[in-house]
């Protein structure tokens, strides 16, 4: 097993709904797709927040741009007009989630190389 982060193998970007943020991962190559969809599940993005997201995560795939998006509710403290937040909007929450770590099989890792 080796560790490696997110951001080796995608790029994010989020934004916000009122009390729901999206972040969308797109894999920096295609042959990191199913590396991706395989360790980032909706639980890991979930636990990897922990009580910052307090609703449910939905992980939405987009095959044809090997990319997904994750939609978190009540992620943001009620909303840019009610949080107290210093990232009211979730515009940050991209760059956190890239650094979650995955520890990953060696034959997997071959997908890398």
């Amino acid at each position: 097993m080796s560790r490696i982060q997110l951001k080796d193998l995608a790029f994010a970007r989020s934004g916000d709904k009122g009390d729901i943020c999206n972040i969308a991962v797109i894999a920096k190559e295609p042959r990191f797709y199913p590396l991706i969809l395989e360790y980032l599940t909706e639980d890991a993005v979930k636990d990897f927040f922990g009580d910052m997201v307090k609703g449910e995560v939905n992980r939405y795939e987009v095959r044809t741009l090997d990319a997904m998006n994750f939609v978190l509710r009540n992620a943001l403290g009620g909303g840019a007009t009610r949080s107290l937040r210093a990232d009211f909007t979730g515009k940050t929450m991209c760059q956190a989630l890239l650094r979650i770590e995955f520890d990953v099989a060696e034959n997997d890792l071959q997908l890398m190389h």
